[in-house]
């Protein structure tokens, strides 16, 4: 395969290219006037969004996942909504419903009023503390890009990206999400703590005046055409390759999984975790600039892609290994030698 960027790309999409680099670096320093580090997160979050994917955060409470949800939202000029997930949440108040009211003729008439799905980015803030059955009212939303509510179908208006938070800690009175709807997440983000400099500086930047308005950089007609370039980003075979046997070599069942994950995992990423890889790949080499993917930006997304779709065994958490750990041994012992 020819490595020459013209070869597998039209000059406008190199064009393009360089654009959405641009773009990106402005955002990021726009974000920067109120969010301070976080800066791993923020790349993720782009990938997501570029790649037309969702992402599941997780961090404890406090670390301003809510602020930064809002604020990218601002950057780009897209609608934002945010759900509070609670034990008593209804998928009505979710999707919205069926109404009856007045018209002007005087007669009555059932009128749809939306749910705060209608937006372009959603957060789903707590997710997991809301029953299965509210939980479930998420899939034909994040999935296809629709609601369907009393039998009528209703169009999401696109960019459509849903963040979902869940707490590592605080467990009681919560309902673990089923696997089906974490394997709709592309990502799973962990959003730490900040380091001590970092900690000092939001400190001194959100105890004072309140935060600025940032300035919207992009527009949801600039964004959907970006999407569609991201797609096109060529991928070499042997990237194809080592994401097909990063994802296999996850399975516990298959020959070509190493003999150390088999007691420690029960189940393990399936072929929309490949479909992630790649799409992520393409989004971060476009997000940096380049114009062709390579293993380092497969390495990049592998750790988010495959996390949450492991499934560890008792036998791995009693020796305090968790699926991150697990990924972290795959990635180097699949990707490190391979280019």
């Amino acid at each position: 395969m020819n490595d020459s960027p013209a070869s597998v790309l039209s000059s406008d999409d190199v064009q393009k290219i360089e654009q959405l680099r641009n773009a990106y670096g402005r955002l990021k320093a726009e974000l920067g006037k109120v969010i301070v580090g976080q800066q791993r997160v923020i790349d993720q979050l782009a990938i997501c969004l570029f790649s037309r994917g969702h992402a599941l955060l997780m961090g404890v409470p406090g670390l301003a996942k809510t602020l930064l949800v809002s604020k990218l939202s601002e950057t780009m000029s897209l609608k934002f909504s945010r759900i509070q997930f609670t034990p008593d949440l209804m998928p009505m108040d979710i999707t919205g419903t069926d109404i009856l009211q007045e018209t002007e003729t005087g007669r009555r008439a059932f009128h749809f009023v939306q749910g705060p799905i209608f937006a372009n980015i959603v957060l789903a803030d707590e997710i997991n503390r809301a029953p299965p059955k509210t939980q479930a009212a998420m899939l034909e939303a994040m999935q296809e890009h629709k609601v369907t509510v009393l039998g009528n179908t209703y169009r999401l208006d696109d960019p459509f990206l849903v963040l979902a938070t869940q707490n590592p800690v605080e467990q009681e009175g919560t309902y673990p999400l089923p696997e089906a709807q974490l394997d709709r997440f592309m990502f799973l983000i962990q959003v730490d703590y900040p380091s001590e400099a970092e900690e000092l500086e939001i400190a001194r930047t959100t105890t004072g005046e309140s935060l600025p308005s940032l300035s919207a950089l992009l527009h949801a007609e600039e964004i959907l055409p970006l999407q569609q370039l991201v797609r096109r980003i060529p991928v070499p075979d042997h990237i194809y390759q080592a994401a097909v046997r990063l994802v296999r070599k996850t399975r516990p069942q298959e020959e070509a999984a190493p003999a150390w994950l088999t007691p420690l995992v029960s189940w393990g990423a399936g072929p929309r975790a490949v479909q992630y890889l790649i799409l992520g790949a393409k989004a971060r080499a476009a997000l940096q600039g380049q114009f062709m993917v390579q293993l380092d930006d497969l390495k990049a997304v592998a750790v988010p892609v495959l996390t949450h779709r492991l499934i560890t065994t008792f036998a791995a958490q009693s020796e305090g290994i968790d699926a991150r750990k697990i990924v972290d041994r795959l990635v180097e012992e699949t990707l490190s030698d391979r280019g």
